[in-house]
């Protein structure tokens, strides 16, 4: 994984593994891989894994089973998504509504644009 300046990486983590849930990867209950097997895999120290599955476990995306590991908590996918949504309307889309206006960019024009990309991926 590349890492980048913008966010601590233990949140870059964090992000990733709620990426890969909602992608399907780890379903509700699903085992994830563990704190070390994860920081292996990213190449970082396990400290900075341990952070991450904290951050995870506070926000109740993911649960400890003692002895056995950390697993998706049932419904984290659908919390995932809420908090995404809210966080790309209220910090995303601000933005982006201010260029399209200022290059002139009509939501008609997105919608072409849209439908184009959902074309070439059919």
């Amino acid at each position: 994984m590349i890492f980048t300046n913008d966010k601590a990486i233990y949140i870059q983590m964090a992000d990733r593994l709620c990426d890969e849930i909602l992608a399907g990867k780890y379903k509700d209950d699903d085992r994830i891989p563990s704190v070390r097997e994860y920081a292996v895999m990213l190449e970082v120290n396990a400290n900075t894994a341990v952070k991450a599955y904290d951050e995870l476990s506070r926000a109740n995306i993911i649960y400890n089973k003692r002895g056995l590991g950390y697993f998706v908590t049932p419904g984290a996918k659908k919390q995932i998504l809420k908090e995404r949504k809210k966080e790309f309307m209220k910090e995303k889309l601000p933005e982006l509504f201010r260029q399209m206006q200022l290059l002139d960019i009509t939501i008609d024009d997105v919608a072409e644009a849209f439908k184009s990309i959902q074309n070439v991926k059919s």
